[in-house]
């Protein structure tokens, strides 16, 4: 009874549908009349309006998934699987479509496939039992499968005693001493450059020697003060300087012209006493 019900109040709507889109086949009650076919399994009547509607409205997704399980219904997979791959790639998310291509894949024994559909589904509601037991039978999440083999990389090689000694160049080793360098930091002095040793044949010193005079005469004594300024090499001085191997003759040259000023003194002392008479 209530079947009997339940069809006479489809076929009420069917032909509801068909007239209002007889009388406007612009409109999309090709949607709600498909539908209905379906739900009383005329998936032939379905599949024609669809076919009709998508004509007139190309790429309308809703209508393509359907027109794909009304094709599934009647067995012709290769029009179901076209029509449904076609809008997956349009949206990607329309858990529909994956459900009926998830089918069609495991009769065509394309298991990867089906199971990138069970990921999308299972992405958008990880509660999904029936697309968890797919999952399940076909061997578990696709990622897992197609993981790759990790690669190690190759331990460190370090090399042994003997290898090193294999490898070096015998070659003498230098233990010289490294030079001394000039300090570095706060210690503002730098290095002092080596003192030039005084040459006895230096034209000034000979010069010097020449013009000194032979103790004895007065005369001599005034001339020996006038001896000129000796035009040595200057010389860095520093705290200690270095003795020098003609020191001798320096002191012997510094001795003779304290006698000439001793000797010239007692000469204008004297001069002084006895003044000379005219």
């Amino acid at each position: 009874m209530a079947q009997n019900q339940l069809a006479a109040g489809n076929a009420l709507e069917l032909d509801r549908l068909a007239t209002q889109l007889a009388k406007d086949p612009h409109s999309k009650v090709f949607m709600p009349l498909a539908e209905e076919y379906g739900k009383s399994g005329m998936w032939q009547e379905a599949a024609a309006v669809l076919e009709d509607g998508l004509k007139l409205y190309p790429g309308f997704i809703t209508a393509m998934v359907a027109l794909g399980r009304a094709y599934d219904h009647l067995g012709q997979m290769t029009k179901a699987k076209a029509i449904l791959e076609e809008s997956v790639k349009l949206s990607p998310e329309n858990l529909r479509a994956h459900r009926t291509l998830i089918k069609i894949y495991q009769s065509q024994g394309l298991n990867e496939s089906a199971l990138q559909s069970c990921a999308v589904i299972l992405a958008a509601n990880p509660r999904d039992e029936e697309a968890r037991s797919i999952q399940s039978a076909l061997g578990g999440p696709l990622k897992q499968q197609k993981e790759p083999a990790r690669i190690t990389s190759p331990a460190p090689i370090t090399p042994t005693l003997s290898a090193l000694q294999a490898i070096t160049p015998s070659a003498p080793i230098d233990f010289t001493a490294p030079t001394a360098e000039a300090p570095i930091g706060n210690d503002l002095s730098v290095a002092t450059p080596p003192v030039p040793e005084a040459d006895s044949s230096h034209p000034s010193i000979e010069a010097a020697v020449s013009m000194l005079p032979v103790p004895g005469t007065d005369d001599q004594a005034e001339e020996a003060l006038t001896v000129p300024e000796l035009n040595l090499p200057a010389v860095d001085r520093v705290d200690t300087p270095p003795s020098s191997p003609h020191a001798d003759v320096v002191a012997q040259l510094e001795a003779w012209l304290c006698a000439i000023e001793s000797r010239r003194l007692d000469r204008d002392a004297t001069n002084e006493s006895h003044p000379k008479v005219s």
